[in-house]
């Protein structure tokens, strides 16, 4: 692997938009429950009651999007209603009409009503409510992970799928720390190659975040380990300052590369170089 000076301008230059879903099975699940519910009203018990038998989980989402609270604010206020004590699935079990009857004082049943009358379809409305606010994070994380499955693929193709340890913790400099890495080549015990993998506006992963995480790896890690990032994300643009300070650590030899998903040429040819350098077995022997 060659040496490398990169500039803010090449990395900016090749960054691509994360395109990712923000539904998952849960949010589907809750659309399905609110789906299952009648147009129009009166509402009673037995409408919540069949939702909730039906798919605990989801349709407890789907009465919060109802009453338009907060996980936590849900949580305080159920909890108030039924005199302290669980609010989860084993309570409900155990008396399904006590658990209904606070939801009804919470004012579920007048809400659903006003919603299902409203001009607009309900659960357009419910359904942006999931979507604006789980359905971000999910979004976020679907991000991250379509980073990082990028970057496994090209992990695999060049090293093979016993050659590498994933979203681990490598033995640091020291031999006795230890330090979160997405990809540590050949193993996380004895870590040749180090890959970090982080997408720009994924949950948990924002800018001081990522700076963060890259300066504790750059100071556990060996002097001889390559260390090497996988970034994207067209928000850069917006915080070009942090983009730079990543560069800063390239352009000190702390990270051997930078790299987008544009560059997965050039990921693969250093993966390949280094994999001959260190003699580490991979697809190709």
């Amino acid at each position: 692997m060659e040496r490398q000076r990169q500039s803010l301008e090449e990395i900016l230059g090749k960054l691509s938009r994360l395109d990712a879903s923000w539904e998952d099975d849960h949010a589907r699940a809750v659309i399905a429950s609110l789906s299952s519910i009648p147009d129009g009203g009166p509402y009673q018990e037995e409408h919540i009651q069949a939702v909730l038998d039906q798919d605990f989980d989801a349709g407890r989402t789907a009465v919060r999007l109802v009453l338009d609270l907060s996980k936590d604010e849900f949580e305080a206020d159920l909890r108030e209603r039924l005199g302290g004590g669980g609010t989860g699935i084993t309570r409900y079990r155990l008396d399904a009409k006590e658990l209904l009857a606070a939801l009804r004082e919470l004012g579920l049943f007048d809400k659903l009503e006003a919603l299902a009358n409203s001009p607009v379809t309900w659960r357009d409305i419910l359904v942006e409510r999931l979507k604006s606010g789980r359905g971000s994070a999910t979004k976020g994380q679907a991000r991250g992970r379509f980073l990082e499955d990028f970057t496994e693929s090209t992990v695999l193709e060049v090293f093979g799928e016993r050659n590498y340890d994933k979203r681990c913790r490598f033995i640091g400099a020291s031999g006795s720390s230890t330090e979160k890495a997405d990809f540590a080549i050949p193993s996380r015990r004895d870590a040749n190659i180090l890959i970090e993998v982080k997408a720009y506006g994924a949950t948990g992963s924002k800018q001081t975040d990522i700076l963060g995480d890259v300066s504790r790896i750059v100071e556990q890690k060996r002097r001889d380990t390559q260390f090497l990032l996988v970034t994207d994300g067209m928000s850069w643009h917006q915080r070009s300052s942090d983009l730079e300070k990543l560069i800063e650590f390239q352009n000190r030899g702390d990270i051997g590369r930078i790299y987008t998903m544009e560059m997965h040429p050039e990921l693969k040819q250093d993966l390949e170089s280094l994999r001959r350098s260190y003699n580490i077995p991979g697809t190709k022997g």
